[in-house]
């Protein structure tokens, strides 16, 4: 039996409205409506379209097994430029539906580390209720007690996204558009921490910050009903995050003794030796440094003067010599699996019922990587049996 539920599942992962796929299948809305309520069977032609199309097995629309939905729309919090629309949304949450059902997967054969972030998440939670809701100072202290549960008690930022990772975080990058930069969520009954991350053309240090907003995110705002908030309410907990990034990344007791020692405090060519240090930008710096009082108005406003005339609002100096880090959780752990024969791809193929390219899609792992375990026939050496 057809199970239509699948097909709008994949149709809106793809981003493809009931029309826009209709005109690929060469058929018409209204058919592709009856086939995702189940009053219609798609023909062969139009089956092998859609395999083809979205880069399924067939038997993926013909099994009852769902994929969980351990997502809550309503719990994706976005750093964006604008509020993303219902439809992005829905999409973004079958896409981490789907990610999440492959991490299911991989968790049988890899035993990762104790999810610290949870702990923090934890630790948050009661933090709040303690203090009758979030404040600065609260803020504050929970970021410092996410740099040490972390591992970020040294006076830098380096390995950031790894020790994310090796933290609890699951991390993937994905085309996001221009504005947005990144987004993250908890699953509901495995308790995992998604983020992520937006791949428009961005250095290596910008990541940091929205590597460090995300984490703000997940352990101050759980629980919150992002599509319910006012616009008010949202840039109330965007503010929130965007203190904890600065107050994780940047704090205020380590970085005060290198700000002090900066002579030219309005020239933003005196904080790239601090760039290279935090692996913060020069813009993110000065701010910070200004909101500790650091800079005076007249200061910080030059400085942002100076930052349009040097074009640093678009590309900074040592963007294109700090290594840009890329997740490696999910690729390492595939490989540890292939490498040990504990499973196949071909076994993963057939649990998730998604063809390589798919799995390649949602991961964003290069096709390459899984062409070097694809099983591959053995034939039969009629020279070396003549021998």
């Amino acid at each position: 039996m057809f199970v239509g539920e699948k097909l709008t599942d994949i149709r809106v992962l793809h981003g493809y409205s009931r029309n826009e796929l209709a005109t690929i299948l060469g058929v018409s809305e209204q058919s592709v409506w009856q086939y995702e309520n189940g009053y219609a069977t798609p023909g062969i032609q139009t089956m092998n379209k859609l395999r083809e199309i979205f880069k399924v097995r067939t038997k993926f629309f013909y099994t009852e097994q769902k994929i969980e939905n351990d997502i809550k729309e309503e719990a994706i919090a976005y750093r964006s430029s604008e509020r993303n629309s219902i439809k992005k949304t829905k999409t973004e949450t079958i896409h981490l539906k789907y990610l999440n059902y492959l991490v299911d997967y991989i968790e049988q054969y890899v035993e990762y580390p104790i999810n610290n972030i949870l702990k923090l998440r934890e630790f948050t939670i009661k933090e709040i209720n303690n203090n009758n809701g979030l404040n600065e100072g609260l803020i504050k202290e929970i970021s410092l007690q996410a740099r040490q549960m972390i591992g970020l008690e040294n006076e830098n930022n380096e390995g950031l996204l790894f020790l994310l990772e090796k933290n609890g975080a699951f991390i993937f990058e994905k085309s996001l558009g221009i504005k947005t930069d990144a987004y993250s969520a908890w699953t509901k009954k495995s308790n995992r921490p998604f983020i992520i991350l937006g791949n428009f053309k961005k250095s290596s240090v910008r990541r940091n910050f929205d590597l460090a907003h995300e984490l703000g995110h997940l352990i101050l705002h759980y629980g919150i009903n992002i599509l319910e908030l006012t616009t008010k309410e949202y840039e109330k907990i965007e503010k929130e995050a965007n203190l904890f990034a600065a107050n994780f990344l940047l704090p205020e007791e380590m970085f005060k003794n290198d700000i002090e020692c900066i002579q030219k405090k309005s020239n933003p060519n005196s904080y790239i030796e601090l760039k290279e240090k935090w692996k913060v930008s020069i813009a993110a710096i000065a701010y910070r440094a200004y909101k500790l009082n650091f800079l005076s108005y007249q200061q910080y406003r030059y400085f942002n003067v100076l930052l349009n005339r040097f074009d640093y609002k678009v590309k900074e100096p040592l963007d294109d010599s700090i290594p840009i880090l890329r997740p490696g959780k999910i690729r390492n752990s595939l490989k540890f699996i292939f490498d040990n024969n504990l499973a196949n791809l071909e076994s993963l193929c057939k649990y998730s019922l998604f063809e390589m390219e798919l799995i390649s899609n949602l991961f964003e792992i290069e096709q390459d990587f899984f062409n070097d375990y694809i099983m591959k026939p053995k034939l039969y050496d009629f020279a070396k049996r003549a021998k």
